[in-house]
């Protein structure tokens, strides 16, 4: 695929969910697919197909990360974690659509892990990868409710997933959960987290965003 191609098929998607994306966010996540479809021939990254090309694979993997960004103020310093960072979405995506958001990408797998460092060095952009499952980052005490922000797509959420992920958030911090149609019942949310709100994300995908905060507690 062209960059020209390339460039044409993620404004159609974008414009299809109501978005805009300007050339030099294209570009770089034109350079984040490229990196993606050139691992991904080695090492499992993701089943979506890259070569081609398709409409599904954009959606997913750009346009749905993009459309949460929306939610993210850039004039506001933000401090998130991903979890299961795996392809590098929708981390890197919303970390590329949004300035001055502190990214922490948490990924168990080395190759996987691996993969996204080289991401960031060729994208010249600021962020850390954890190489250890999220559990494990409970030990580290300057974790503790240190993010504004989680990301949420490739982990199981289950009610004691939730517990141990609000353990890193401030409170009045958030969670996005990307859902796909086939999620299934979403568990219970346990205090401190309430359900805000949830959103669609792209349509033909019935894809959704689901979003809990941690409450401030007297």
């Amino acid at each position: 695929m062209t960059t020209r191609e390339f460039r044409d098929r993620l404004r159609r998607r974008a414009r299809r969910a109501g978005l805009q994306v300007d050339a030099e966010l294209a570009s770089r996540l034109e350079g984040y697919i490229r990196l993606l479809a050139l691992w991904n021939s080695k090492i499992n990254l993701t089943a979506l197909p890259l070569d081609p090309l398709g409409d599904e694979t954009v959606d997913r993997l750009l346009v749905e990360p993009l459309l949460a960004a929306q939610h993210v103020d850039p004039a506001v310093a933000v401090r998130a974690l991903d979890l299961g960072s795996g392809s590098g979405s929708p981390a890197i995506p919303i970390a590329l659509a949004r300035g001055n958001i502190e990214m922490r990408l948490v990924e168990s797998k080395t190759r996987k892990a691996v993969f996204l460092l080289e991401v960031l060095r060729a994208l010249q952009l600021e962020a850390i990868v954890e190489t250890a499952r999220f559990e494990q980052l409970l030990s580290r005490p300057e974790l503790h409710e240190a993010a504004d922000l989680v990301t949420i797509r490739a982990v199981r959420v289950e009610t004691r997933t939730l517990l141990t992920v609000q353990a890193f958030l401030k409170p009045d911090g958030r969670i996005f959960w990307f859902r796909s149609a086939s999620g299934g019942e979403a568990p219970g949310v346990p205090p401190p987290l309430r359900w805000s709100s949830t959103m669609p994300l792209v349509e033909t995908l019935g894809s959704r965003l689901t979003v809990l905060t941690k409450e401030l507690v007297a």
